[in-house]
């Protein structure tokens, strides 16, 4: 640098700089920073290359499958897929009911009258009723008589109509007869003449074309001039013409089993989990839980208040095997909140499904309100005449399900929350003189046991229902003649209260207040009424396959009883006293079987009633027909 006064400057011509150990640089030295970058893209670029391949080549190790027959139906159910495809909906929605229904059908009966069949279009209902309803309206019918569970029903000796099949447009009368085959002749013989022959073979002559006709000039003329030469044709070979390349697809009738997706609709009567009320509409399995738990996690609470609505959407596969597909929940009557499942088989946030009339129904309070405290659920008798007069059925309906049930339901015992009543019935049309209605078939669900009664009548006219497998719901003898007895004494050895000994009891007691009426046991003959020094006034009764029933210690006989009167099962026969060895009011029931008497508690009785032969096989032809009606009206 070089300084003058006021002023300084730097130089160009410095000198230059030497560099201490300098060397020049070596290409070979590795950098690591390189080194790592190279490897890192090099990872990279082989990962994604071989996504590339698995995504390309996954599955394609099966280059063809297998060859399988396609039946007509699988052709059929193929083509309704497609044609899904094509619309915006994939398929129409059909609501499970889990709610009291009432269905209407009319289907064609066909009814016997004289020599005549007549086939007529009838009107049918099947209602489907929940027993732990509660009903706004309160309703008078007969309070609790268990005389009146035993009541004789009337027989009705009317030629009841069987169920024909499906609606006709008219009415329909036949006549079967004979066919005239007497005096009538018919060709039998598989064989040609000639002259049937040479006939034929004009006709053909008369069908070719100019071109065609030259094959009959290879016909031997003389052929046609003999007389009594016949030709046989039975013993030629059989030929069939068959077209060739054509598929033959034959029509059939879009039913139920195509329909693979359905709605389930599940209010809460509860503060209640969703995992709870799905178990409880009978959903247990792994979609299930998983609809559960998102549900759960996107609303940050596992559980629903009361009036919440819970829609599901089922999809069915062609094994039957039903799962859920979505899940809609509804708070307030608003849409809160929706799931749906994808093809990668997760369930995802989706936007509200379109509205349902039977969802309309339920969001605007039109469906039943359900009892949940155990203390609150009513008696079984209350409950049915309760459900049926609230879906107008009669009050002679009603006790005659009262009577149908008395059997095998204990009218006094509630009802728990699943139980269930299904009813087919007739409906009388509004010029029949008849205004009955008669039901034709029950279907009962009490504390898990399902019962099914149908309507039958037998040869003498007389008709009756009974279970599935033609056994009548009757019980052969009733063990509690007595209906508001209570039990005093056993069958068995004790001492005697007045004669101070060991004895043997050879029945039961039942105590009850003096007057109270004693029932017949079951239908049968009476064949003694009379006094019987320690039996007091005392009436047998003959019943069938040698069974006798006694009732002893009576006040009186009921008016008509005596020796040789026909009496049925619940006919009130006498009524509760203390005549006899008796130390209080009470009727000595017994039951002796072919001379014998046993314990009427203990011994097992055999059935009223079971058909046997040509009218068990009639009874399953209904039974089938309707079990077929019923299911398909469901679905």
């Amino acid at each position: 640098m070089i300084k003058k006064k006021g002023s300084e400057f730097y130089s160009v011509d410095q000198p230059t700089v030497v560099l201490l150990d300098a060397h020049r640089p070596d290409f070979r030295q590795i950098s690591a920073r390189w080194l790592v970058g190279i490897i890192l893209a090099g990872i990279t670029s082989c990962t994604l290359i071989g996504i590339a391949f698995f995504a390309a080549l996954n599955g394609g190790e099966q280059f063809a499958k297998s060859p399988e027959f396609l039946r007509q139906d699988e052709m059929l159910r193929r083509t309704y897929d497609l044609k899904a495809n094509k619309s915006n909906r994939l398929v129409a929605t059909h609501p499970r009911r889990n709610f009291d229904d009432k269905r209407k059908l009319e289907l064609s009966t066909t009814q016997k009258i004289g020599e005549r069949e007549v086939i007529r279009t009838q009107a049918f209902e099947l209602l489907t009723m929940a027993l732990a309803e509660k009903h706004a309206q309160n309703f008078n019918y007969p309070e609790f008589n268990a005389l009146n569970l035993f009541a004789d029903t009337p027989f009705s000796a009317e030629v009841i109509a069987q169920i024909y099949g499906s609606k006709i447009d008219t009415e329909v009368t036949l006549r079967t007869v004979d066919f005239p085959t007497a005096g009538a002749a018919f060709d039998n013989v598989d064989s040609l003449t000639a002259e049937e022959v040479e006939y034929a073979l004009k006709l053909v002559k008369l069908e070719l074309s100019s071109d065609e006709i030259s094959v009959l000039h290879y016909l031997n003329p003389m052929q046609m001039e003999t007389n009594d030469l016949s030709h046989n044709f039975s013993d030629t070979v059989d030929v069939k013409i068959v077209q060739e390349n054509v598929s033959v697809l034959t029509g059939c009738a879009n039913d139920g089993t195509i329909k693979s997706y359905s709605e389930d609709i599940i209010p809460f009567s509860r503060n209640e989990s969703i995992i709870a009320m799905l178990h409880r509409a009978n959903y247990e399995g792994e979609d299930a839980t998983r609809v559960s738990q998102i549900l759960n996690l996107l609303m940050g609470n596992d559980k629903l208040d009361v009036g919440s609505v819970l829609r599901l959407g089922i999809k069915s596969n062609r094994f039957g095997k039903s799962y859920i597909v979505r899940a809609t929940i509804y708070k307030n009557k608003e849409h809160y909140l929706s799931i749906a499942l994808n093809d990668h088989n997760q369930y995802i946030e989706c936007t509200e499904p379109e509205i349902t009339p039977a969802l309309k129904e339920i969001l605007e309070g039109k469906t039943p309100i359900i009892e949940v405290a155990s203390d609150k659920l009513p008696k079984v008798y209350d409950a049915v005449f309760q459900s049926a007069m609230a879906h107008d059925m009669t009050q002679d309906m009603a006790k005659q399900l009262i009577r149908m049930l008395a059997n095998d339901v204990d009218m006094q015992s509630r009802i728990s929350l699943d139980d269930s009543l299904k009813v087919f019935y007739t409906i009388p049309d509004s010029d029949d003189e008849k205004t009955e209605r008669e039901i034709l078939y029950v279907d009962v669900n009490f504390k898990g046991i399902m019962r099914r009664y149908y309507r039958f009548q037998s040869k003498d006219g007389k008709f009756d229902y009974y279970n599935t497998e033609g056994r009548n719901s009757k019980q052969f003898l009733l063990r509690k003649p007595v209906p508001n007895a209570i039990f005093g004494s056993p069958f068995g050895i004790r001492r005697h209260p007045i004669l101070g000994y060991m004895r043997m009891h050879t029945g039961v007691d039942w105590a009850a207040s003096r007057g109270s009426p004693i029932l017949a046991a079951g239908d049968g003959e009476i064949i003694i009424a009379a006094w019987n020094r320690g039996y007091g006034y005392h009436t047998e009764i003959r019943h069938a396959n040698g069974y006798v029933s006694s009732y002893s210690h009576q006040s009186a006989f009921a008016k008509g009883i005596e020796p040789g009167t026909k009496v049925h099962q619940g006919q009130v026969i006498g009524y509760v006293g203390s005549t006899g060895l008796s130390t209080g009011p009470h009727c000595h029931f017994e039951v002796i079987v072919n001379g014998t008497k046993v314990d009427p508690m203990r011994i097992r009785l055999p059935d009223n009633k079971s058909l046997t032969g040509e009218e068990l096989k009639t009874f399953k032809n209904n039974r089938d027909r309707i079990d077929a009606l019923i299911k398909n009206s469901l679905s």
